[in-house]
């Protein structure tokens, strides 16, 4: 009888560790799945972004909904737009976790701008007020542009620059704009013979567009696209199949 007792014993523990091994297991597969096709979440590495977004901040990133004007993408640095580094290499239990969605991805080779022009788009800087021009509207960006201490807004650019998106494209720029070194400051960098090569990004680059920010908790808040985007009409034309590039560039920065 004891040793009955004993062998049901053990098949409970077996049959359980089995059931928690599948528990486990599916619940990684899952997860795993959410970050590769739906959402996964970046850590926000610099203050170009702010204060929309801050230094440390973890954001959602869906990947379902295609990018449109507006909206903040995270983006692989195809372009080689980060300086060199040689950043601190993650232990291997991190890079798992990461790679599963369990912990926000640290990756450095990542950004993270706003949209401001699609292919096609001709984006001009700056109208008589000061303002970005998109397809000849321009755009109110008080919304989400920088505010210091003292709630003065930051210019919308400080450089001047007019230019057409090429096709596959897309022109980017960060919130914080005296603090981005986005697409604007590679306008004048000539690659391959093509004047701004390294300005656009790749739309094939874009991870997805980020809908929230989800820690820290003080300060969780959902991402929308901006109203002003809304009257912005659509590229006229075919997109060009280079950048377009009207005038002076800004110089690199």
């Amino acid at each position: 009888m004891a040793q009955r007792q004993d062998k049901e014993k053990g098949g409970g523990v077996l049959g359980f560790l089995r059931e928690t091994a599948i528990v486990v297991v599916g619940a990684l597969i899952a997860s795993t799945l959410l970050r590769m096709f739906l959402l996964q979440v970046f850590v926000i590495p610099s203050g170009s972004m702010e204060n929309t977004m801050l230094i440390g901040d973890r954001v959602a990133v869906q990947k379902v909904v295609p990018v449109q004007r507006g909206d903040i993408v995270v983006f692989r640095d195809d372009l080689g737009w980060l300086p060199a580094s040689g950043g601190n290499r993650l232990a291997w239990w991190q890079s798992a976790l990461m790679f599963v969605g369990l912990l926000p991805d640290e990756s450095q080779n990542y950004l993270i701008k706003r949209v401001i022009g699609m292919p096609g788009d001709h984006v001009a800087c700056c109208d008589s007020q000061g303002r970005l021009t998109v397809n000849g509207v321009a755009l109110d960006e008080q919304s989400y542009l920088f505010r210091d201490g003292a709630g003065q807004l930051v210019q919308p650019s400080e450089m001047t620059f007019d230019i057409v998106v090429p096709q596959g494209k897309i022109f980017v720029m960060g919130d914080h704009r005296n603090e981005s070194a986005d697409s604007r400051c590679h306008l004048a960098v000539e690659t391959n013979g093509v004047l701004g090569g390294l300005a656009f990004v790749n739309q094939t680059s874009v991870v997805g567009a980020a809908v929230a920010t989800v820690f820290p908790f003080s300060r969780i808040s959902g991402h929308t696209r901006p109203a002003t985007f809304d009257g912005i009409p659509a590229a006229s034309g075919t997109p060009p199949a280079s950048p377009v590039i009207n005038g002076e560039p800004p110089p690199a920065c």
